[in-house]
C-alpha cells in the first residue's frame, strides 16, 4: 500500500512540473515572407533623342531633254555613301502597343556618276548631302524589345554636275526634291532609359527637272532626275523617363 501512495504521488508531481515546463518555454519567432518579386516592366512611353549611322544606296537616272521637248535617257547610276546624323521624338505606350512621332536629320555622302549615253565623253555625277525624315511610328513592345513600322515625308538636298575630262563643266548647284518614306525597325532597351536598334528606310522622291548652267548662269542643258534610295542605320536613343510601367504599376 505504501508503495502504491508513492508511485501515486511521484504521477502527481510528474504532471504538475510538466505544464509548467512548456509554459517556461520562449515562443518560436515568425519571419514574414517577403514580397514575391516581379519582373520589371520596360515603359516606351516618354520623349527620346538619339543619334544614328549607316549606309546609303540611291539609283539616280538622267534623261536629258531635247529641243522638242522629248526627254531621252542619259543612264543610271548607283550611287553609295555613308549617313550620320540624329533623331528626336516622343512615344507613348497602350498596353502592348506603342505610338510615336519622329524628325530625324543626317548629312549624307551618297555620291555616284556614269557616263552619259548620248553625250560620249561627259560624265552625269550625282551627290546627295542630307535629308529629313518627319514620320509616324506604330509598334508592338515584348518588354524592352519593340519593334515597330514608320512612314511620312522624306526631304533630301541634292547637287548634280555635268563633268568633262573630270572637270565640272556645268551644275544645278543644291536641289531640294521632296517625296515619301516608309521604314521597319527594332529596338532594345539595355538598361533604363537607354535603347539600341537598327532600322530600314526607303524613299520615294519625286522627279525633278534641273537645268544645268555654266558659270555666268547660262543653262545649258536640261534634265528631268529620278531615283529612290535605301537606307539602313544603327541607331541609339535616349529616353527622359525610367523603366516605370502602366501607371498604378508595382515597381521591384
Amino acid at each position: 500500500m505504501k508503495k502504491l501512495l508513492l508511485g501515486a504521488s511521484a504521477l502527481v508531481a510528474i504532471g504538475t512540473v510538466t505544464p509548467a515546463s512548456a509554459a517556461d518555454l520562449a515562443a518560436r519567432p515568425y519571419t514574414k515572407a517577403p514580397p514575391p518579386m516581379l519582373a520589371a516592366i520596360y515603359d516606351w512611353s516618354g520623349f527620346y533623342i538619339g543619334a544614328n549611322g549607316g549606309w546609303g544606296h540611291e539609283r539616280r537616272c538622267f534623261d536629258s531633254r531635247d529641243i522638242t521637248g522629248v526627254f531621252i535617257s542619259e543612264g543610271c547610276h548607283d550611287a553609295n555613301g555613308g549617313v550620320v546624323g540624329g533623331q528626336i521624338g516622343y512615344r507613348w505606350q497602350a498596353g502592348g502597343w506603342v505610338f510615336g512621332l519622329e524628325a530625324q536629320g543626317d548629312w549624307a555622302n551618297i555620291r555616284g556618276d556614269n557616263v552619259s549615253l548620248l553625250f560620249p565623253g561627259f560624265v552625269n555625277r550625282s551627290r546627295m548631302d542630307a535629308f529629313g525624315l518627319f514620320t509616324g511610328q506604330i509598334g508592338y513592345a515584348w518588354n524592352n524589345a519593340l519593334f515597330y513600322v514608320k512612314g511620312g515625308a522624306a526631304v533630301v538636298d541634292d547637287r548634280n554636275d555635268i563633268l568633262f575630262g573630270g572637270a565640272v563643266v556645268a551644275t544645278s548647284n543644291s536641289d531640294t526634291r521632296w517625296g515619301a518614306t516608309v521604314g521597319v525597325g527594332f529596338e532594345y532597351g539595355f538598361a533604363p532609359n537607354w535603347s539600341v536598334g537598327i532600322e530600314y528606310d526607303h524613299l520615294f522622291l519625286d522627279n525633278r527637272t534641273t537645268d544645268f548652267t555654266v558659270p555666268g548662269g547660262l543653262v545649258v542643258a536640261t534634265d528631268r532626275i529620278h531615283g529612290d534610295a535605301d537606307l539602313i542605320m544603327a541607331r541609339i536613343n535616349y529616353r527622359f523617363g525610367g523603366w516605370g510601367g502602366p501607371p498604378g504599376a508595382p515597381r521591384y
